[in-house]
């Protein structure tokens, strides 16, 4: 492959140029969850109905309180005073109950929203081009898929549910107590103006640090993704400590942007807590001035300061409800950074087609590369295209050898076969037809490919086999695995059905090479593209693996790259990729007496000949 394929830091420069750009709307990124909360509209409504009568009930409490006062144990009446007491208990009963209701309407239906986002996030990561996975560091997509997904759950259960319902108790209590002095109302209510200028400010900056934080989230499980996958190479090398390192400084800089978030929430918190205790003492002062002066009755007091104190949850979550809602919405805009990404793998459905056995239309003409071009998209400004004009005609049966030094293009011209990247010019044909022109599924049955590092998944040798064809029968699975001379399966635990584990790191390099070469040839490809497939292979077993392999190369048409000898003696032409073109086209001997620079390779002289030198 190319070294012009992107830096991680060029990822991250390049994921932040992507992110939206302009004044940003925290109600206009949570309307665009709108579509999946829909399915959910009425429980959401039951749920916010149970909490505000629930807190209608809280308010209700003050309003029986000061009756109490100014009834029974001011007369005092006592056998007034037990049915009072008993409302009292109902209420708080009541407010229990619809508490419980709230909770429980909400848990599964959420849990089936967060559930159907994330399948949709998952189901748009396969349909996305390899060139944008180049781009994003794999923890980044993680986060998104995990800790923001929870975030926007927690959003709809909770702050949400309780902005409408605060905002109503709020204006419910604020019309309680007017109705009991109007004096004092405004008294309470005179921080309400500062406050609301004080959040403003707030939801700015905190929605920045917010974002900062879940980006540098991603980071960090992204090296923590690596350090694992790669804990053979750290210890290998000690590098465990310098890694760890990094994993410091990382989460150093996490740590100082929460704290950021956490002051300006204290900030928030201290403001909206301390001006209505203020606030609340003036009234009690003030109130019992009146009471004194017999211009307010004592159950009256005790009544509005009691709903007064019934609307401090009101009014001191309110930090918490914005700053949880400003995570919710730059979750939001993290969800759909991905699905709004343009889906070129978009699925299609192929009907089987009704052309030849390859299932084209176009003849036998196996191959064709006319005049392709490619550079990566996020190649610097200035640099030249890695390929700059290919033409290669790799005839119907043909195995081609394709050579080149390291960092030609070979690997990525492979890739442009079953379009893992849209060459930038020039056409690709299979037996005459476009591949622009087949299904993605359809060309990706045609085409089968072994790359030259192998991955595999945690799961079985079976499923890791069959992935190159789903519906391969028993034989064929045994046939592929006889060609790539992967005997070792049955001296595993349980066969082709042990587990892999991980990357299949509980494998060789070559034996995960092989499975690899395996699944390219389980379903009989009409073309097969190899690159490299035997450089993990020890003398012997490569020489098994190229004796069983020219039978399936007989009745195929393949691309091969190689990079040894006697990888290239598998076919039967050899084309030469330099300076991204096709420099020359023939036989081994014929390249090794004609052209200096093909000589040069085979010899593993290739620094010697001029660039630019041709046959």
């Amino acid at each position: 492959m190319s070294g012009s394929r992107p830096t991680l830091t060029a990822m991250a420069e390049n994921r932040q140029a992507d992110l939206p750009t302009g004044r940003r709307s925290t109600v206009r990124s949570l309307l665009r969850l709108w579509p999946y909360a829909r399915p959910v509209r009425r429980r959401i409504a039951v749920s916010m109905a149970t909490a505000t009568l629930g807190m209608l009930t809280t308010i209700a409490v003050p309003v029986v309180l000061g009756r109490i006062v100014d009834g029974p144990l001011t007369r005092p009446d006592l056998a007034g005073l037990w049915p009072l007491v008993g409302l009292v208990l109902f209420l708080g009963l009541v407010e229990a109950g619809l508490f419980y209701t709230r909770r429980v309407v909400l848990a599964r239906p959420l849990a089936e929203v967060e559930g159907r986002m994330r399948a949709d996030l998952f189901a748009k990561l396969q349909r996305l081009p390899v060139a944008f996975h180049d781009r994003w560091g794999s923890g980044q997509l993680l986060s998104r898929a995990t800790a923001d997904l929870f975030v926007i759950r927690l959003f709809l259960a909770f702050a949400l549910v309780f902005l409408l319902v605060n905002t109503t108790a709020f204006v419910a209590g604020a019309v309680v107590m007017f109705a009991q002095d109007w004096r004092l109302a405004l008294l309470f209510l005179t921080p309400a103006a500062p406050i609301l200028l004080l959040t403003k400010r707030f939801e700015t900056g905190y929605s920045t640090a917010s974002r900062l934080a879940q980006d540098q989230n991603g980071d960090l499980a992204t090296v923590v993704e690596e350090s694992v996958l790669g804990i053979r190479i750290l210890k290998a090398f000690g590098r465990h400590r310098s890694m760890a390192e990094r994993f410091r400084a990382q989460s150093r800089g996490l740590r100082r942007t929460e704290m950021h978030k956490a002051h300006l929430l204290a900030r928030l918190s201290a403001v909206v807590i301390g001006l209505p205790e203020v606030a609340l003492c003036c009234a009690l002062a003030v109130g019992a001035y009146l009471v004194a002066h017999d211009e307010m009755s004592a159950g009256s007091l005790v009544a509005f300061l009691s709903t007064a104190l019934a609307l401090r949850w009101p009014i001191e979550s309110l930090g918490w409800l914005l700053a949880y809602t400003n995570e919710a919405a730059t979750a939001t805009d993290r969800f759909f950074e991905v699905m709004d990404e343009p889906a070129t793998e978009a699925s299609t459905s192929w009907d089987g087609g009704t052309g030849t056995v390859t299932g084209l239309d176009g003849g036998k003409d196996g191959i064709r590369l006319t005049g392709v071009r490619f550079r990566y998209p996020d190649a610097p400004d200035g640099t030249p295209d890695l390929l700059t004009g290919v033409d290669l005609h790799v005839r119907s049966g043909e195995t081609m050898a394709l050579v080149g030094a390291t960092g030609s293009g070979k690997t990525t011209l492979t890739s442009l076969l079953p379009r893992l990247y849209e060459a930038t010019e020039g056409t690709i044909t299979l037996d005459g037809v476009d591949i622009r022109e087949l299904p993605r599924e359809r060309l990706r049955e045609l085409v089968a490919v072994a790359f030259e590092e192998p991955t595999l998944f945690s799961a079985t040798v079976r499923e890791n086999v069959l992935m190159g064809a789903p519906g391969a029968s028993g034989e064929h699975l045994a046939s592929a695995l006889a060609t790539a001379q992967a005997g070792f399966v049955d001296k595993l635990p349980e066969g082709v059905d042990t587990e892999v584990g991980e990357q299949g790191l509980s494998l060789s390099g070559g034996q995960r090479q092989r499975l690899a070469l395996a699944r390219a040839v389980v379903g009989t490809p009409a073309f097969l593209v190899l690159d490299d497939p035997l450089s993990a292979l020890d003398v012997h077993t490569e020489a098994l693996v190229e004796r069983a392999l020219r039978q399936v190369l007989g009745s195929t048409t393949a691309l091969v790259v190689a990079h040894r000898p006697s990888t290239v003696l598998l076919a039967d032409r050899v084309a030469l990729l330099a300076d991204g073109r096709i420099e020359a086209v023939g036989t081994h001997q014929d390249l090794l007496r004609d052209c200096p620079r093909y000589r040069a390779l085979m010899s593993g002289e290739a620094s010697l000949v001029p660039e630019g030198s041709s046959a």
